[in-house]
């Protein structure tokens, strides 16, 4: 049986760890069950995918995954100012998450990221927009 080589629509199943360009995992199952999924399928974001392509069975890769082709800049769009009281007795930090209800009864979270007595500035951006990440794979089968 020759190697495989991901390409879309094949199925990979995989170990791999998504890390801050300071080397702090965000995201790992080297210590777990491996990951599998179809290319092209939307589980996987295209720039993790189209790094992946070419790659066969056994190969090991650690790839640095830009902003653009991970999870987006930051959109200062995406941070919006909201009255205080909005948020009654609850302990305000910033870094906390709150979750929103969106408009289709989804939940939308945001991170507090400044606050005074009147105003909380809540930023609904991904929290690896804008950041170098590594994306550090095995190849475990490729079908």
């Amino acid at each position: 049986m020759s190697q495989q080589t991901i390409v879309p629509d094949a199925t990979v199943t995989l170990h791999f760890a998504i890390k801050l360009a300071d080397g702090q995992v965000v995201d790992s199952n080297f210590e777990g069950k491996p990951a599998t999924f179809v290319v092209g399928d939307g589980q996987l974001l295209d720039g993790f995918e189209q790094a992946l392509l070419g790659m066969k069975a056994g190969d090991e890769a650690i790839i640095d995954i830009l902003p653009e082709q991970g999870f987006g800049m930051s959109n200062p769009s995406n941070m919006q100012r909201l009255p205080r009281k909005q948020f009654g007795d609850m302990a305000l930090e910033q870094g906390l998450v709150v979750s929103f209800a969106d408009g289709s009864d989804g939940e939308l979270p945001g991170v507090v990221a400044e606050f005074n007595e009147q105003m909380v500035t809540i930023d609904f951006n991904h929290p690896l927009a804008g950041k170098n990440l590594k994306f550090e794979v095995k190849i475990l089968t490729v079908e």
